[in-house]
């Protein structure tokens, strides 16, 4: 059987891991093997924190609501249920960024959800 170098092959591979190791500290975007256990561990973590963000907005928008929401006497609960039921058809993001930015604004979604309950 006929000797296989790798020469270029191999040299391009570890390249490109040591690539994507740029700016990770010491050894880790240096030596080959570090960096390849460091950038498999950093690809690991952003994939599963592209879900996990995702999670954690939805967090965030609900809290801005709750909190606008009761300023005007509603729970979370209590005006979404409410804008379902009225078919107001604004997302939790928009609801956050209406409480945040223009609250009166948000104080006629909220009035319009007490009037559906009443």
């Amino acid at each position: 059987m006929t000797r296989v170098k790798r020469g270029n092959v191999a040299r391009k591979r570890r390249n490109k891991i040591l690539k994507l190791a740029k700016g990770f500290r010491g050894s880790h975007s240096t030596l080959f093997r570090t960096a390849n256990q460091q950038v498999m561990k950093a690809l690991r973590s952003a994939y599963r924190d592209r879900k996990k963000k995702k999670r954690d907005f939805r967090r965030l928008w609900i809290t801005r609501i709750n909190a606008a929401a009761r300023l005007h006497g509603l729970s979370y609960s209590q005006l979404i249920g409410n804008l379902k039921k009225a078919e107001v058809q604004l997302n939790r993001k928009m609801l956050a960024q209406l409480a945040v930015l223009d609250p009166a604004s948000f104080g006629k979604v909220a009035e319009l959800a007490n009037q559906v309950k009443r």
